[in-house]
């Protein structure tokens, strides 16, 4: 190719060009002349129908209806004798997609001489939910301080904002909600209004959309009215002034996400008022505007309750058909809390009439935060292939969040960001992976993990197969190496209290039960784990027959899940032959090894990639080894205190 030729000068085209012309140069290792009309071979030409004559003219009407606003075709294709490259698309964000699917084929060395490919997102909303503060620490955030420097907006834009808004484009993330969950209603007053839109200026080229968490007792905390009950009319009008207000500073402004009446939060039960109410009332604030809302469904008991797990579940599935059409239920993969390892959500197919919203933590709250090497696609990918069961086999959670189950146009995906200043952004250099894969997989969730680390280490570290064979398979391993030497066979929540770092299976004696450990592995002289079939909390029966009926079978649950569902004896027989105490051991112990695998593995990679990456994994590994023996030793040691008869005989 010895020419390059986009037509058009919108804003984004025009970042869809620099792309092109920065990474040409730099992976080709010469310029790539630009021009607007053809004069030489080889020609490289990006753009819509309706922006590049050369587009239009080359055929390509029919196949683009295929892909709609957001999808674009690469072709190879050959006309008056010239070869074209052609990205093209029916909208100037599709063709800056485009454009970065193609540079990622050169990038991974793939060949591009014959190209015929369509893509289009399975997905419309994929979004990143930044749990920033205003003061910019990072709730459960493990790299450095919050991106967004509050201060200095809105007059300094910084050059990260637009390497973020670049990084998100490229694998396709199209929103970005700035603030917590835990909201703090000063981000909705004028003067964080006018820093937001500096922000939503900077990310729109790239075709991403901001959102903000509204704190449902804002209209009390800024607004000074008496209260916040969202079927007040008085309320009701406070959030439609003040949501005209965003959409004058923010035209495309993208919707609020809200968390409400959990751990604290305000929301429409303080009120007597459900879920549906307070969702509705702020749909109805934004719906003119072509805003969304996205309602958290994480949600549990002030009280305690007979197992938090069913929560969720008993809240939301009754409201069904209640929301209104721009209102996206968001919910967590799994009914705990974003631990190690869950089994799929209940309320993934148990809500037809209502558009159910994805939301993935890429954040390493529960997964050694900052220092542990987690490749966390097979975790996403395992939970968007179960299986509901909500309208026969096949009814994947993935078909209920992209919406072909139940035919909603609306869809959403939200992975909780683990984005910060920090120098490589992510804290630990294979946290990357997991931004990544987040937005590949958001856009198409059919695409393997392989595949995804594949596209990863040879974009991040090298094309050489020597060193890209056996990485892939360190990361293909690393989730089943931690939830092995943190919480194996469906143990969860027995992290350290709080922070959730370290082991801490013997917290009890706390405020609530239900953030306690042994509430939930329930160790005793006779066995370990949590029953919720018929005989405990029947949490199983949320789940439609087929899937209850293997969840609730001590002989049929898949052992990954068996402490999850089921209490066991100590000297209950599993798959290996062993017994449970034995096989406890076994996986604690073999999570210590799989660790030390890597190390050794990646003691191998020196000299294959530049000396700083090298060492900050290689120690960070070497943190990781010292963190599992603590895990397989503080549980181990625990459990043997109920398990000591077993123990002795080992």
């Amino acid at each position: 190719m010895n020419e390059l030729i986009v037509q058009g000068n919108s804003p984004t085209l025009t970042v869809a060009h620099q792309e092109l012309q920065t990474a040409l140069s730099g992976l080709l290792g010469q310029t790539v002349p630009s021009s607007q009309q053809v004069t030489k071979q080889n020609v490289l030409v990006a753009g819509t129908p309706a922006s590049s004559a050369l587009v239009k003219n080359l055929g390509l009407t029919d196949r683009l209806k295929a892909v709609g606003n957001e999808g674009y075709l690469l072709q190879t294709s050959t006309k008056n004798g010239k070869n074209y490259t052609v990205i093209a698309a029916n909208t100037d964000i599709g063709v800056l997609y485009g454009s970065y699917h193609f540079l990622r084929l050169l990038q991974t060395q793939q060949d591009i001489s014959n190209l015929s490919i369509a893509s289009a997102p399975k997905i419309k909303h994929r979004v990143l939910n930044h749990w920033d503060n205003l003061d910019r620490t990072v709730e459960r955030g493990y790299s450095g301080f919050s991106l967004w420097d509050w201060h200095r907006l809105p007059g300094y834009i910084d050059q990260r904002y637009i390497d973020y808004a670049r990084a998100n484009a490229s694998v396709g993330i199209n929103g970005t909600v700035l603030t917590n969950v835990n909201a703090n209603a000063l981000v909705l007053t004028e003067d964080y209004l006018k820093k937001v839109a500096a922000l939503a200026d900077a990310f729109r080229p790239y075709g991403i959309k901001v959102y903000l968490t509204a704190r449902f007792s804002a209209p009390i905390e800024i607004g000074g009215l008496k209260t916040a009950d969202p079927l007040d009319p008085q309320v009701q009008a406070w959030w439609k002034k003040k949501s005209d207000e965003i959409y004058s500073f923010v035209p495309d402004f993208g919707g609020f996400l809200v968390k409400a009446n959990s751990e604290g939060q305000p929301g429409p039960q303080n009120y007597g008022r459900n879920h549906a109410d307070g969702a509705n009332m702020l749909a109805d604030a934004v719906a003119d505007k072509g805003g969304i809302v996205m309602w958290r469904a994480f949600v549990y008991s002030e009280d305690e309750p007979d197992d938090r797990a069913k929560q969720a579940y008993n809240e939301f599935k009754p409201l069904d058909g209640t929301f209104r059409d721009n209102v996206l239920v968001q919910v967590k993969n799994g009914a705990i809390d974003f631990q190690p390892r869950e089994p799929f959500h209940p309320l993934f197919g148990a809500m037809p009439k209502t558009p159910l919203m994805m939301e993935f933590q890429l954040t390493q709250e529960y997964l050694g935060q900052g220092t542990t090497l987690a490749y966390l696609s097979p975790m996403y990918k395992e939970t968007l292939e179960a299986d509901t069961y909500a309208k026969g086999k096949g009814s994947t959670v993935a078909k209920v969040v992209d919406g072909s189950l139940d035919n909603h146009k609306l869809t959403g995906i939200a992975g909780v960001a683990n984005i910060g200043n920090d120098r490589n952004w992510t804290g630990h250099q294979f946290a990357q992976s997991n931004w990544y894969t987040f937005g590949r997989l958001a856009w198409d969730h059919a695409l393997s993990s392989e595949q995804v680390a594949d596209e990863w280490i040879k974009m991040t570290f090298t094309n050489d197969n020597k060193f890209v064979a056996p990485v892939k398979d360190m990361m293909m391993n690393s989730h089943e190496a931690i939830v092995n030497y943190m919480t194996p066979l469906g143990l969860h929540h027995i992290m350290g209290w709080s922070h959730h770092y370290g082991p801490g299976p013997w917290i009890k004696d706390k405020h609530r039960a239900d953030w306690t450990s042994v509430y939930y592995h329930k160790a005793d002289e006779k066995g370990i784990g949590f029953d919720r079939t018929k005989s405990g909390s029947n949490a199983v029966a949320q789940y439609f027959p087929p899937v209850a009926k293997q969840f609730g079978n001590v002989k049929k649950v898949p052992e990954k899940y068996l402490l999850w569902f089921h209490h066991v004896p100590w000297d209950h027989k599993v798959n290996s032959g062993r017994t449970l105490w034995n096989e406890l051991a076994y996986r604690y112990s073999g999570g210590v090894d799989d660790v030390r695998q890597m190390q050794k593995t990646w003691d191998n990679q020196e000299g294959m990639i530049d000396q700083e990456r090298f060492q900050h994994v290689k120690q960070l590994l070497t943190v990781q080894e010292q963190e599992a023996k603590w895990w397989r030793d503080a549980c181990l040691l625990y459990f043997q205190t109920f398990s000591k008869d077993l123990f002795l005989k080992i």
